[in-house]
């Protein structure tokens, strides 16, 4: 099969040619930039020389659909709004990592995103990308609107007592904090490094663009419309995702209702892993793979469940669960490209 990738250079994209180049089933890999076409990709960056060697190739809405079978894009949000139409009226398969075509509610976009918005229809066509709760939607899909970083590892950690009606939606907080390579490969002040090392920086306060990506979803699958409140930090490390979320149990909810909601849901699912019980994850088990691993404790004395799920930002939460898709998409195997270990140490 051939597959390209735009925004190959950026860091999602570059997971996206680590995994597809050795994908079972893709025997083409072409790599396009609006920034650095023309240029070899191992010149730009040379861990990739003997791998994924090649011309980066300038975008063409005319030639892209004649190239490539699916189409990955990995170009910053904003960018997709006008880039993919063209390549969708063609009958392009794509799959989106931007935040572009995620939120449906009309003005949502424009209100946190500071954008102009795309396109209504394909906003409307677009499949929410998270295999674990759109498994079925996603294999007829044209294009996918891959799910956010923090909203992925908050909505795997919380949509299962949701679903079950275990805890009490409006009493739910997310303290969530990435790794620096969540900001992009494109520096700037707060990622410096004399300013992120040795640091702890929280950000965009109550303002983040991903709280109505993860209400939406929350909101799909409770009985009520309740706000979160969802705050993220920035930890000096490389990669990485640690959500640690609060909500109060509903009353009459056991512990073991909540042991057996968790151990089915992760029975089901390839990329979900639970830790032992009275242990929790940390993020460098998930290093460099797709799943998502989740802790959690019920405190009877409070009445609340404190529940942690951490993911590697740049593979569950971009490039890996973007692969996932593309397998669904095609009929393949789930794990297709996607069943090496974590990293370690």
């Amino acid at each position: 099969m051939k597959v390209g990738i735009v925004g190959a250079t950026g860091f999602g994209g570059l997971e996206l040619i680590r995994l597809l180049k050795q994908h079972p089933e893709i025997n083409e890999l072409i790599l396009y930039s609006s920034s650095k076409k023309d240029e070899q990709i191992q010149s730009v960056y040379p861990h990739l020389n003997g791998l994924a060697e090649g011309t980066l190739q300038a975008i063409d809405h005319e030639k892209m659909p004649e190239q490539v079978e699916v189409l990955f894009s990995s170009a910053p949000t904003g960018v997709s709004a006008s880039l993919l139409p063209p390549l969708l009226d063609k009958g392009m398969r794509i799959i989106d990592l931007a935040g572009d075509y995620r939120l449906k509610k009309q003005g949502e976009y424009e209100q946190w995103y500071k954008k102009e918005p795309p396109e209504r229809k394909w906003v409307e066509k677009a499949v929410y990308g998270m295999p674990e709760y759109n498994r079925e939607n996603i294999k007829s899909a044209q294009l996918i609107a891959n799910p956010g970083c923090y909203p992925t590892a908050a909505l795997l950690g919380l949509l299962p007592l949701v679903t079950k009606n275990l805890i009490d939606t409006k009493s739910i907080i997310i303290d969530a904090k990435s790794g620096i390579s969540g900001a992009g490969a494109v520096p700037s002040f707060t990622a410096h490094f004399p300013v992120a090392n040795d640091n702890l920086q929280i950000y965009k306060v109550n303002r983040h663009q991903h709280i109505p990506e993860i209400e939406q979803m929350l909101h799909h699958y409770s009985k009520t419309k309740d706000p979160i409140t969802f705050n993220t930090h920035l930890v000096p490390m490389t990669r990485g995702i640690m959500n640690t979320m609060y909500a109060t149990v509903n009353e009459g909810t056991t512990e073991r209702e909540i042991e057996d909601t968790f151990s089915e849901y992760a029975a089901q699912h390839p990329f979900i892993r639970l830790s032992p019980q009275g242990t929790f994850p940390y993020t460098k088990q998930v290093y460099g793979s797709n799943y998502c691993d989740i802790g959690w404790s019920f405190d009877t004395r409070t009445n609340r469940i404190t529940t942690v799920a951490v993911i590697d930002n740049l593979m569950k939460g971009a490039a890996g669960q973007a692969v996932h898709n593309f397998n669904l998409m095609n009929g393949f195997p789930e794990n297709a490209g996607l069943q090496a270990s974590p990293l370690f140490p």
